[in-house]
């Protein structure tokens, strides 16, 4: 017999090769879509990790520092017009992620400032103090502009990077020790 509604015109057997053919093709649209929604998924949560990695490290390699000039009366000395004095700074820690300060220093006519200590971890909003060595002429006045400190930071993401902040000389501890140890070897 001829199944004249099948193109192929080959004589018609059992229902049962027909019907197998389209659970099979059923079964591989289901498998196909089956792995189009995994790899939607995975790659959705791939994109999602990447994102987060990269706003991990971005938020690691944030330096939000403060510094500020504290007692500088830990001894010193004067010579030639100048005097040399050891001091802190105090360093708060502003931005989202651990810093350690390896270093600080600053150099302007009349003014250098170095550090001494070792390096300091701050945690995020931490605060701690480094050790700084201060020489000031006595000839030069305190300039009013702020001293711009380089401070040579480790980020959490093991990346150092070299930043600065502008710290007020004038009115501050810095300046009141100077001056009262050029007014004595005057």
């Amino acid at each position: 017999m001829i199944d004249l509604d099948e193109r192929n015109h080959q004589p018609a057997e059992s229902g049962t090769t027909t019907s197998d053919r389209l659970m099979a093709r059923r079964k591989m649209t289901l498998r196909l879509v089956a792995a189009f929604v995994v790899g939607v998924v995975l790659g959705g949560f791939g994109v999602s990790e990447l994102r987060v990695s990269r706003d991990q490290r971005e938020r690691n390699a944030v330096v939000a520092l403060v510094a500020l000039p504290q007692a500088a009366d830990f001894g010193g000395s004067s010579a030639q017009g100048s005097v040399q004095l050891s001091g802190q700074l105090m360093l708060i820690n502003a931005g989202p992620a651990p810093i350690t300060v390896r270093r600080v220093q600053a150099e302007r006519p009349g003014v250098v400032v170095r550090s001494t200590g070792q390096p300091r971890l701050l945690p995020p909003g931490g605060t701690g103090q480094l050790l700084v060595e201060l020489r000031f002429e006595c000839s030069i006045a305190f300039q009013p502009a702020p001293l711009s400190l380089r401070l040579s930071v480790e980020t959490d993401d093991k990346q150092v990077r070299e930043v600065t902040y502008p710290v007020a000389l004038v009115g501050s501890d810095w300046e009141r020790d100077a001056q009262s140890m050029c007014q004595a070897h005057a």
